[in-house]
């Protein structure tokens, strides 16, 4: 998180902080040799890519779906892990070592883009990773002038190219001390930024194998602490190679939750208050449109669906007083961006300041403390079931972001009947949100309001009052776009109340933590190995005595969809079923059924399905020793690879593919 000191009375701070803001951030450092080291990567942004080449063996791109899933998908111990390993690093300032293999800003990129390799590998080869490179002249101020310098950058294709945007979820790797120009020093940067880097790392994880129109990239910038340098460099080389950009999701100090000493308004205030149920998202008033869509979608798709609701808090300024962050570099280049960050943070990131006792900014930005002496962390200063579900969030906004429509423009009329909202052109949507807020109030909306006319009275106004009023747009998925620039008219007559927008389009998610059922009259199940690849062994216990063929195993996906019955042989007291996965990876709900009754549930986890069927109608290749299918009308997806029946069946050993999952099948199970 990047500072910049000033002590002015409190009537000149507003104007103050907006002079800054032009004078330091709109003045364009000197870079340099900007560069994607992939063409790949670079064409993919652009949207000069064919999709064609990116495409997924199993389609995954509804909305709905991918939300149920990230609840459980976004990993805690998978956060811990990654930032486990970016403190190891020792440093990560920017000026620091870039060759050691063990300490540095080099190892820390090094390593990361190794991640983004990995999760390529794991996905058929569709998220691209690749260096965004540049060169820096210093500034007055800063601590000197820099070559080769590298953000790191994994890139999700987009699967359409018609009106193709990328949606960029970022935060800052490099970290620092005391000293910001000493690049030797201990800088383990646990929560500045370690915290919002696990979280893009898992992200970028998670939401790979899915499939979504427009372009993801996920990165990680050098220089925020030295003036956003690695995003100022992102900002200008994505206008000048005309890359569009849909929104910015920023994430800087994402995981603590202990109030420092010190904390830059508008900010906590209690020392050591604990604060892990809210998040904060910082923007522009021209860009605010992206926060509220993000607090609204929560509230309409998520809020109910985990275990653990959260508060979005929609903050009225860009972001904390005489502080700066990557998301404002995209703001200032015309794209939308926000900024999330912890509702708590331990400093105001002015360890220059009298008695600064707090982290921030320090060596002690440290994971935590070993409090037992077996030198082991164990208090940490990091929640990571609250970055989970801070990482949730930004996982939302970017799969809406990535699927859904576009924002619309309006005009707000001023009549003699009131206030006005009038549709510009532009393509259909299925229904619009009004948004409206009287001139005094916090950034959310008092009303939201639902239509599908292109014209829309403003109801609920009071007379000789101004108003605030914005506009989104809502496709046929129920998705709803970022919400347009408000525009602020004074309205002069009172008008009559209208319904209140009930958002109608929330999600029908398994919920979360569906374990086995209490045994009902001598019931039972469990599932074993779980989670599991392709397949696994369910063991029910029933009393005996029921008739065959009325007891069942149910398999339903997150939306309760039934996608598996498979009759259970009754009449003992056990009985072990070996399931065989025939659908995506995910959440499933076994439930043992009995006369149409539901007597055990258990929750079943689909890790890495090997075997997926891509055309109707084809015959199951587990079905008997012999090949039944011939022709080359069906096709059979095994991992990454993609062939007919025909050329599948027709070599003997499966030679033909070497070194993948398809010669050990052949060998166990496919031989003809």
């Amino acid at each position: 998180m990047a500072t910049f000191p000033f002590q002015f009375p409190i009537r000149m701070r507003v104007f103050v902080l907006l002079l800054l803001t032009a004078l330091f951030f709109g003045a364009h450092a000197q870079f340099t040799n900007i560069t994607c080291t992939s063409p790949e990567a670079l064409q993919v942004m652009k949207g000069l890519h064919d999709p064609a080449e990116y495409a997924a063996s199993t389609v995954i791109d509804d909305h709905e779906e991918i939300l149920c899933a990230l609840r459980t998908e976004v990993n805690a111990d998978s956060l811990r892990a990654y930032l486990e390993r970016i403190v190891s690093f020792g440093t990560r300032h920017t000026y620091s070592d870039t060759v050691s293999s063990t300490t540095g800003i080099g190892a820390a990129r090094r390593w990361a883009y190794s991640k983004f390799e990995q999760f390529g590998i794991a996905n058929e080869d569709r998220i691209l990773p690749a260096y965004l490179q540049f060169d820096y002249a210093n500034e007055t101020g800063g601590c000197g002038s820099g070559s080769g310098w590298r953000d790191v950058l994994a890139v999700l294709p987009g699967s359409r190219t018609a009106g193709h945007k990328v949606i960029i979820i970022e935060a800052h790797l490099d970290s620092r001390c005391a000293d910001n120009c000493d690049p030797t020093c201990a800088a383990n940067g646990a929560e500045d930024n370690g915290s919002g880097s696990a979280l893009v790392i898992e992200l970028a994880r998670v939401l790979s194998k899915y499939t979504f129109n427009h372009t993801m990239v996920f990165m990680l910038v050098t220089g925020e602490e030295h003036g956003l340098l690695g995003s100022r460099a992102m900002a200008q080389f994505c206008t000048t190679q005309g890359i569009a950009i849909k929104g910015v999701l920023n994430n800087d100090i994402v995981g603590g939750i202990l109030c420092g000493e010190t904390a830059s308004p508008p900010g906590c205030g209690v020392v050591n208050e604990v604060d892990s149920l809210q998040l904060r998202i910082f923007s522009h008033g021209n860009t605010r449109g992206l926060a509220r869509m993000t607090a609204l979608s929560y509230e309409e798709k998520l809020r109910a669906n985990v275990p653990v609701p959260m508060l979005v808090s929609i903050m009225g300024v860009e972001d904390r007083v005489g502080r700066g962050s990557d998301h404002i570099p995209f703001r200032e280049a015309g794209f939308q961006s926000v900024r999330f960050t912890a509702a708590n943070e331990h400093g105001n990131g002015d360890p220059d300041g009298a008695g600064y006792d707090d982290r921030q900014h320090t060596s002690d930005d440290i994971l935590g403390i070993d409090t037992d002496g077996d030198l082991l962390v164990d208090s940490f200063f990091v929640d990571f079931n609250y970055l989970q579900r801070n990482a949730v969030i930004n996982g939302m906004s970017a799969t809406l972001l990535a699927l859904g429509p576009e924002m619309p423009s309006f005009s707000l009329l001023d009549e003699p009947t009131g206030l006005r909202v009038q549709i510009n052109g532009g393509p259909a949507w299925s229904e619009y949100r009004i948004g409206v807020r009287g001139i005094n109030s916090p950034p959310a909306f008092d009303a939201l309001y639902r239509t599908d006319q292109t014209s829309f009275p403003v109801p609920g106004l009071n007379p000789a009052s101004i108003y605030y009023v914005s506009v989104a747009g809502v496709d046929t998925e129920g998705i709803t776009s970022i919400f347009a620039v408000e525009q602020v008219r004074a309205n002069d007559v009172a008008t009559a109340p209208a319904t209140i927008d009930e958002l109608p389009y929330g999600l029908a998610c398994v919920p979360i933590g569906v374990n086995e059922q209490p045994a009902v009259g001598g019931f039972g199940m469990d599932v074993s190995p779980n989670p599991f690849g392709h397949t696994t062994m369910v063991r029910v216990r029933m009393p005996t005595g029921i008739p065959v063929g009325e007891a069942t195993l149910s398999v339903c996906d997150v939306h309760g969809r039934e996608v598996e019955r498979i009759p259970v042989q009754a009449g003992a007291d056990e009985a072990t079923i070996a399931y065989e996965h025939r659908h995506g990876a995910g959440v499933y709900l076994c439930r043992l059924l009995v006369n149409g009754t539901v007597n055990a549930t258990t929750r079943m986890v689909v890790t890495d399905p090997i075997v997926s069927w891509t055309t109707p109608g084809c015959s199951d290749p587990w079905s008997g020793s012999q090949c039944s299918v011939t022709g080359s009308s069906c096709a059979i997806s095994v991992g990454a690879a993609l062939r007919s029946c025909s050329e599948r069946f027709g070599h003997s050993g499966c030679a033909w593919d070497p070194g993948s999952m398809v010669r050990m099948m052949c060998a166990f199970k496919l031989e003809c």
